[in-house]
C-alpha cells in the first residue's frame, strides 16, 4: 500500500540510523511528544538501535493519560444519576478517577456507552428523548473539531438532553511547560503530525526561535520516525533551532482552515487541569459562553475546582520526561494493564502501555518488538 509500506522499509530504516550514528558527534536527547510516537519507536525497536547516540524522552502527548480524575469523577457522577448516560471513548473506560474508573461505575450500575464519535453521542440524545446523555470529550486539537461539529449538530437540531463535559487539551503549552522547567534535559523535539495537521506548525517557528530547540513534525511509521529523529540531529548538530516538516504529505504550515473555523467557532482557549502535571495555563479548550448550555460542568452545577490528592502513579514525571516508565518503583508489579495505578498503563498510547508490551518488562510474547530495522 503506497503511503504506508514505504514508511516500513526495512532497508530504508537501516540506512537512516547508520546515517544518525554518523551524524552525532555526541548523545542528544529528543522528546517525542505523541503516545502513537512513543508506542512506534518502541515497538519497532528505535530507541535500542539508536541508544548509543539518541536518548529518547516520552512528552505528555497522551490525551486520555493527562485528562485529570475530576473529569473521570464527574463523569461517574452523572453516569451515576437516574435520567442520564454517559457517553466517551473505549480508551477512557478503564482510566482511574479519584478512586475508581468508569468501567468499575458501570460494573456498580451506572450507565455508561462508548461511542467512536461525538456525533454518535448526539444520535442516542436523538434516540432517548428522556434521557441525559453526556458525551466525556478527550483529546487534544486533532479530536477537538469532531467535539465542535457534534455541539453545533446538537443546537441545530435544538436537542436540551445533550451536553458536553469537555477535557480537550492543547499541545504547544505542555512542550513550553516542559522546556521552562530548570531540570529540562530536552534538546529537541518531534511535534505530532497529526496535530500539526490540524493546527499547522506556524506557532512553532517562534517556540523554536524563543526556547532555541528545534522541532521536527514527524510521522508514525518506522521510517517517519527515524527520519524526524535524523532532521532533528542535523538541526542539532548545527545548533539551528528550527523548524522542519518531515510530514510533509500530510501536514502544512497553515494547517486545516476548516477544522480550525471550527475550534474558533465553538471553543475558547483557557487554563486546563493536566493529570501529573497540574494546572496548565491556556492548555485547554471550553465552550464559549454562546454554547454554555451544553457544557455539562456549568449545566448541572458541578465543580471547576480540582481538589489536590495524592496519587502513586508517577504519570507527571514520566510525562515531562524526567523518568522512564521502568524507573516508576510500582511498574510491572503494583502497577499493570490489568491492575493500572494511573492511565499512562492503560491508555494505547500510554509510555507505561509501551514499555510494558514492547520492552520485555512484562510483555507478553506475542507483543514484543516488532523490529523493521
Amino acid at each position: 500500500m503506497k503511503m504506508l509500506d514505504e514508511f516500513r522499509d526495512p532497508n530504508l530504516a537501516m540506512k537512516l540510523v547508520e546515517s544518525i550514528q554518523a551524524l552525532a558527534k555526541r548523545r542528544w536527547t529528543i522528546m517525542e511528544v505523541c503516545g502513537g510516537q512513543t508506542h512506534g519507536l518502541l515497538r519497532h525497536g528505535i530507541d535500542e538501535e539508536l541508544k548509543d547516540v539518541v536518548e529518547l524522552l516520552h512528552g505528555p502527548g497522551c490525551p486520555v493519560c493527562v485528562t485529570p480524575s475530576i473529569a473521570i469523577d464527574h463523569a461517574i457522577k452523572l453516569a451515576s444519576q437516574p435520567g442520564f448516560l454517559l457517553a466517551t471513548f473505549g480508551d477512557m473506560l478503564r482510566v482511574p478517577g479519584s478512586s475508581i474508573s468508569l468501567l468499575h461505575s458501570q460494573a456498580q450500575g451506572a450507565n455508561v456507552q462508548m461511542v467512536y464519535s461525538p456525533l454518535d453521542a448526539v444520535k442516542l440524545a436523538q434516540e432517548r428523548p428522556g434521557t441525559q446523555v453526556v458525551f466525556l470529550a478527550v483529546g487534544f486539537e486533532t479530536t477537538a473539531p469532531a467535539t465542535a461539529l457534534a455541539v453545533l449538530q446538537a443546537d441545530a437540531l435544538g436537542l436540551d438532553n445533550f451536553s458536553v463535559l469537555s477535557a480537550h487539551v492543547r499541545v504547544e503549552p505542555a512542550m513550553e511547560a516542559i522546556v521552562k522547567a530548570a531540570d529540562c534535559r530536552v534538546n529537541g523535539f518531534l511535534a505530532a503530525g497529526h496535530v500539526c495537521t490540524i493546527t499547522g506548525y506556524r506557532s512553532y517557528q517562534v517556540f523554536a526561535r524563543r526556547y532555541r530547540t528545534p522541532i521536527v513534525v514527524t510521522g508514525f511509521e518506522p521510517v517517519d520516525l527515524l527520519d524526524g529523529i535524523h532532521r532533528c540531529v542535523q538541526l542539532l548538530e548545527a545548533d539551528s533551532p528550527q523548524v522542519v516538516n518531515a510530514y510533509a504529505r500530510i501536514a502544512t504550515c497553515e494547517g486545516n482552515p476548516n477544522a480550525l473555523e471550527l475550534l474558533e467557532r465553538v471553543f475558547d482557549v483557557g487554563d486546563r487541569a493536566w493529570r501529573g502535571l497540574g494546572l496548565m495555563p491556556n492548555g485547554g479548550l471550553q465552550l464559549k459562553s454562546k454554547y454554555v448550555g451544553y457544557d455539562a460542568v456549568a449545566r448541572f452545577g458541578l465543580s471547576n475546582r480540582c481538589e489536590a490528592h495524592a496519587e502513586e502513579c508517577q504519570s507527571g514525571a514520566v510525562m515531562s520526561g524526567k523518568i522512564l516508565p521502568p524507573q516508576c518503583p510500582h511498574f510491572g508489579s503494583r502497577c499493570t494493564p490489568a491492575s493500572p495505578l494511573g492511565a499512562p498503563m492503560v491508555s494505547t498510547e500510554g509510555a507505561c502501555s509501551a514499555y510494558y508490551r514492547y520492552t520485555g518488562l512484562g510483555a507478553r510474547s506475542h507483543e514484543r518488538r516488532e523490529i523493521v530495522i
